[in-house]
């Protein structure tokens, strides 16, 4: 059987949640899947771990320039896998958007594998009737505002104009050239015509078939989502093995102790400026907790209310902001913290709340969509709208030994039930049952 699968995002330099999951799946099925062939297709060479998939513990590896990018006769690109049934092949498309629609479509057009398994919402027009697509979460269809509405198309405004043209006319109206209507449509699309679709959380699948369920034309959507949970890679997210390299990796990064820790892009959707508000509350009602706040990710929509935030509570000094972080470095970075918070608006699942419960990091986190689903115990909850809620949880995870001990303890139990190889497991059941039916 060939299988194809959509590798774009997992190729991106700087990877969270969906890179991440589309990444250690395909690091996954090249470890155990022997009969197969497969196909990654990508808009841009494959590098670091994708390039060689038995490298040992999937960090994303040597740096782009660095490869050994070749291709075969058939130009195919070559890529090391422990059973020598994996290659690249890069789909060329002229423009610097829609490359699903464009590029991977023309491919399914003349070359369609056996499956194709897309590992995020997006499905190719053009596609096999074994198709497969992971939906993550429905987040843009509960808040509208919190999600940003760039228009799609080439960097002339006048061309831009001319593709919102034309996608209204195909589309009778219901749907402009914007992201936040292309997460919509293609999340429709892929709901009607895809033959399996996974998500992350039974939340995840309770909010898809309470959203979609009702629109016209729309299948039963009961039996033909499957939950599949995520994972974490469990070979360098622990705290039993980092000694002394703590101190050189926090340096490395500017960053102080001691300090509560979140991890996610810095914007609306993840309530970072909420955060920041509540800490300050915090800070102002406990004279003594000297903590600083760091936040680890990339900015992302929302960012301006970030930097808004922290210069009207005067926290330049007490929030430290050193963008995005090599997974190599993370685990010292969660260990070296006093608390994890996560206090998202929405989540399809989170994977971070994963690393922090293996890496030992007591959590507090929202009481809100997945996340409850996700830590089971293991997390001090608050209410993400209450800035004041907030503030306490972060005060009680400084303060209570007790507390912090209990959570750690329960962490490091609830996380033993997730992995990427598990999630990769299932993923290939599922696959292998498209196939059969």
């Amino acid at each position: 059987m060939l299988i194809g699968i959509d590798a774009s995002r997992a190729n991106r330099d700087h990877k969270s949640g969906t890179e991440w999951y589309s990444y250690y799946l395909i690091r996954w099925l090249s470890k155990f899947d022997a009969k197969n062939q497969y196909i990654l297709y990508t808009d841009k060479p494959l590098k670091g771990g994708l390039l060689n998939l038995a490298s040992k513990d999937g960090i994303h590896g040597k740096k782009q320039e660095d490869d050994e990018i070749e291709f075969d006769k058939n130009g195919y690109q070559k890529i090391k896998s422990s059973h020598k049934n994996f290659k690249g092949k890069i789909l060329k498309w002229p423009f610097n958007f829609l490359w699903t629609q464009g590029g991977l479509s023309l491919e399914m057009l003349f070359r369609k594998p056996d499956v194709l398994f897309v590992p995020a919402h997006a499905l190719p027009i053009i596609h096999p009737k074994n198709s497969i697509v992971t939906i993550h979460d429905v987040g843009f269809e509960r808040y509208h505002r919190l999600y940003d509405r760039e228009q799609i198309g080439p960097e002339a405004k006048n061309g831009r104009k001319l593709i919102n043209f034309f996608v209204q006319l195909l589309t009778f109206g219901k749907f402009s050239a914007n992201s936040a209507d292309y997460l919509r449509w293609s999340t429709m699309f892929a709901l009607k015509n895809a033959k399996k679709i996974i998500t992350v959380s039974d939340y995840s699948k309770k909010e898809i078939m309470e959203i979609y369920g009702k629109f016209a034309g729309m299948p039963p959507l009961e039996e033909k989502i499957k939950v599949i949970h995520n994972g974490y890679n469990k070979n360098i997210y622990q705290d039993n093995k980092l000694g002394g390299k703590t101190d050189e990796v926090l340096d490395k990064y500017g960053i102080e102790k001691p300090y509560l820790l979140y991890v996610g892009r810095l914007e609306k959707k993840k309530n970072t400026p909420a955060l920041i508000e509540a800490f300050a509350i915090m800070r102002d009602a406990n004279k003594n907790i000297k903590h600083k706040l760091v936040l680890v990710g990339d900015a992302n929509f929302g960012y301006d209310d970030v930097k808004y935030m922290v210069e009207e509570y005067l926290l330049e000094d007490d929030v430290i902001m050193p963008g995005w972080i090599e997974e190599e470095d993370m685990p010292f970075v969660y260990c070296g913290s006093d608390g994890f918070i996560f206090p998202s608006l929405y989540e399809g699942f989170g994977v971070p709340l994963l690393q922090a419960m293996s890496c030992g990091s007591p959590i507090t986190a929202s009481r809100a969509a997945s996340i409850p689903e996700v830590v089971g115990g293991a997390a001090l909850l608050f209410d993400p709208q209450n800035v004041e809620e907030i503030a306490d949880s972060m005060a009680k995870i400084i303060r209570d030994k007790a507390l912090r001990d209990n959570l750690i303890r329960q962490g490091k139990e609830r996380v033993k039930n997730f992995s990427w190889e598990k999630c990769a497991r299932e993923t290939f059941e599922a696959i292998e049952n498209v196939v059969r039916h």
